[in-house]
Parts: C-alpha cells; structure tokens; sequence
C-alpha cells in the first residue's frame, strides 16, 4: 500500500510538473500582455510594471522562478486584482463553486443511478426507452441552453426561482439543476450498460439457479460491480464541476472559481492562469487516487498495487 502510494504521488508531481512547463511556454506564445488595455501604458510604466512581476526577466528564468515558488506553496499574486495573493481568491472563491458543484454531483449520483438501474432491468420495454429518450436528450443539450431556458420559465415567466446569485436555498434550484442534468443523464446511460454487462455474467446466472431472490442478486451482487464504471466517471467530473462550470457560474451570476478563471485567460494574468492551472490539475489528480481507493471498497477484488 505505501508502495502504491509512494509511486503515485510520484506520478502526480510529474504530472502537475508537466502541466505547469505546457502551459507556461504556451502562455507566453500568446500575442499581448497582462498590462495592454484600451489605453496602452507608458513605456516607462510598463517597464515599472514588468519589473514588479518579474516578466521583464529572460523566459527561462521565470520559468525557473515560478517552479522554486510552487514548490514553496506560493502561487503568487494576480496582477488585475490589484495584486490580491492567488491562495486567497481560491480560498474565496471554490468554496462558492465547491457548494454549487457537491449539489449537482449528488443530484446527479441520486437520479442517475437509479435511472440506469430500472433502464438495465427493464430492458426493451416502455420505460427503458423512455429513459434513453430522456437520458439522450440530457447528454446532447449543451448546458447553456438548459440554463436559459430553466432561467427562462421557471425564473422570468412563472417566477418560481431566483436567477441570479446563491442567497438563499432557492437561489441554487436552477444552477445545480443546469449542472446536474448533463452528468446525471450521463451515469444514467453508463450505469444501464454496466449493470446490463454484470447481469448477463456466469456468477449472476449462478446466483438465480440457486433461488437468491432478485433483490439480493440485484444491489449484493450485481449493483456494487456495476458501480465501478461510474466511480471512474465520477473521478474526473467531480474536479470539474468543484473548481466551477464557467458556463453556469456566467448565466447565474454566481461569485464562483469559473469566472476568475474565465477574467484571467481574456485578461491574459499569466500569474492568476498558472495558478489556477496547477489548482485544478492538483485536484484532478487528488480525485483519480480516491477514485482508486474507491475501487477497492466496491470491488475487493481490486488490489492496490
């Protein structure tokens, strides 16, 4: 176990290290400046301002720079917030998107799960196919639509939800919603093949022709193997939707992670995206090792290697 764990983390590191030397060469091939605006500064300021951040240094050496910082855990300052430190703007703002995200992710577990399951059960008839209708239309509808369109009629016409902002608990009903609908839809889908696979094998046969009733067949064996399809889906897509949907975060006017992330690229705060950068792929990879471990409780038959 430490073994694997060791090799992990080992792994991650040159993973985020990778990441970051990508982006940061990328970045920097961009045309323009964090400091060009509609009133171009002065040559002199520019200078001043350059200096302050360390870009007025040869590339190599910022590159250098920015690596021995994040190994001291300093993402640095963003330069259009006023040089606000980039660990505080995270700090205020994923816990907005973090809420937003968790909500629309055990929506989504709750509904799509089951969905799958009496999807899988009820193979070839009416309400199988009625849920692949539903679940085929969740998972081809980009999500700004769903969110117009929910802001539309539930917010604007019928006057049923807030549409702007995260005060109160209404406030999240057509947010989480709009984020829930494509991945719940998704593990719908996922779920019926999987669990479709796992009742078509030789222990699930065996199970019946010794009379376990359908029930125990169902969540004792079959669900928990059927299960890891959608844990490794879920991996990923819990990163995703933790550090903010940029679409939703937009459409709702919600304070979340998304739009700094959005302001940094248009504003080209080459500190604030590298910051963010290593920020989300550090989570992505924090997931995909608890995806792992995940396995192993749904599954003993995983080992940890």
């Amino acid at each position: 176990m430490l073994q694997y764990f060791t090799k992990r983390i080992a792994y991650a590191l040159a993973t985020i290290w990778i990441i970051i030397t990508i982006t940061f060469f990328l970045m920097n091939l961009v045309p323009g400046g964090p400091f060009l605006s509609e009133k171009a500064p002065s040559p002199e300021i520019l200078k001043a301002m350059e200096a302050k951040y360390g870009l007025d240094k040869p590339l190599i050496v910022q590159y250098k720079n920015y690596l021995i910082n994040i190994a001291k855990g300093d993402l640095g300052y963003a330069i259009k917030a006023k040089g606000q430190r980039i660990t505080d703007i995270i700090a205020t703002k994923f816990p907005v998107s973090a809420r937003l995200g968790g909500l629309a992710i055990l929506a989504a577990v709750v509904v799509g799960i089951p969905l799958g399951s009496v999807a899988a059960l009820k193979r070839g008839k009416l309400l199988d196919k009625t849920i692949m209708v539903i679940t085929t239309a969740g998972v081809s509808i980009p999500a700004f639509v769903i969110a117009t369109s929910l802001m539309i009629y539930l917010g604007v016409y019928v006057k049923i939800f807030p549409t702007f902002g995260l005060k109160t608990p209404l406030h999240y009903v057509l947010p989480v919603t709009s984020l829930a609908i494509y991945p719940a839809a998704y593990i719908a889908r996922l779920m019926r093949s999987s669990l479709l696979d796992v009742l078509g094998q030789d222990y699930i046969r065996t199970a019946k022709a010794k009379g376990v009733a359908s029930f125990f067949v169902l969540f004792k064996h079959a669900l928990r193997n059927a299960l890891v399809p959608v844990i490794t889906y879920l991996g990923p897509l819990t990163a995703g939707i933790l550090t903010g949907s940029f679409v939703i975060e937009k459409v709702f006017t919600i304070p979340g992670l998304g739009g700094e992330f959005i302001s940094s690229i248009t504003s080209r705060d080459y500190p604030m995206i590298m910051g963010l950068t290593v920020f989300y792929a550090s989570l992505i990879i924090i997931m995909n090792l608890v995806v792992d471990i995940l396995y192993c409780i749904v599954d003993p038959r995983i080992k940890l290697k």
